[in-house]
């Protein structure tokens, strides 16, 4: 389908801007890969993928635990921090440029499959969920997910920003569905996964309402791309002052400083042994 594919081309394109992996930094982001590795119990030798990887946010947390990883992006900018993120970091993960839709490798071929605010923002949740349940190894494979939630800090702030982005194709599924735990139960329906779900969130700090403002709307691919819609249809300044209203909510009493927690789903499966 034509549309569908310009729609990825356009993906790619946008997550490739900005500065996803000073965004992570900042805010500490890649502890909950470390997190979810954790929940796993992901042991040396074990086979794992971590799908819409990003620049390594489970995959590299992985990696250090022993395991043999892959990690799979739509982008290429993603990909290559991701590899620069990984020397210093002394492991050998295999880094594979490919869609979440269409996942390059035969049914039952990892022991773990992962993804961390990642696959949720592929466009058909039901072809992402069908890929993501036939990678794992039919006797005892796992699965663990972690995407935001529709309430919430973010869940506000996906959507205020989405209301200064061109309307997506009727194909294209909300990403923040994949942080409602009934929707998810859905999508894995009858593919022999169990499921378990846990909701958990991650402190998130700035210096000030101003500062994080600043950071997403230079670090975050989809953020960026709305500012700029924004800045030529003469509404920026409306996006920024609603964002800055936003965090504003959320300063610490007495200071400045926006802390807030950023809920999360975390989906665990796995596959009777």
């Amino acid at each position: 389908m034509q549309q569908l594919a310009e729609y990825k081309e356009q993906a790619r394109a946008t997550w490739g801007t900005g500065d996803y992996d000073a965004m992570m930094r900042q805010e500490g982001l890649y502890g909950v890969g470390q997190r979810l590795v954790r929940r796993l119990e992901i042991a040396p030798g074990e086979v794992v993928l971590d799908v819409a990887c990003g620049t390594g946010n489970a995959a590299i947390p992985a990696a250090e635990a022993g395991a043999q990883v892959t990690g799979v992006d739509l982008s290429p900018q993603m990909l290559a921090v991701a590899r620069r993120r990984a020397e210093p970091a002394g492991v050998d993960v295999e880094w594979t440029l490919a869609d979440a839709e269409q996942l390059p490798w035969d049914d039952g071929s990892f022991d773990v499959v992962l993804s961390t605010f990642g696959a949720m923002f592929a466009p058909r949740h039901e072809v992402v969920a069908d890929e993501l349940a036939r990678m794992p190894r039919r006797e005892g494979g796992r699965l663990g997910i972690c995407s935001w939630t529709p309430h919430g800090v973010f869940g506000e702030f996906f959507r205020t920003v989405a209301a200064y982005l061109p309307p997506d194709p009727a194909f294209v599924d909300p990403p923040l569905l994949w942080g409602d735990e009934s929707h998810v139960r859905e999508l894995f329906e009858g593919t022999g996964l169990h499921l378990e779900f846990e909701h958990d969130h991650w402190e998130i700090v700035h210096d000030s309402p101003e500062a994080a403002v600043e950071c997403y709307t230079t670090t975050l691919g989809p953020v960026i791309q709305a500012c700029r819609l924004a800045d030529t249809e003469g509404r920026g300044d409306q996006l920024r002052d609603e964002l800055t209203r936003l965090f504003t909510q959320h300063r610490a009493p007495g200071t400045d400083q926006v802390r807030f927690a950023a809920e999360y789903l975390v989906v665990l499966g796995h596959l009777s042994r």
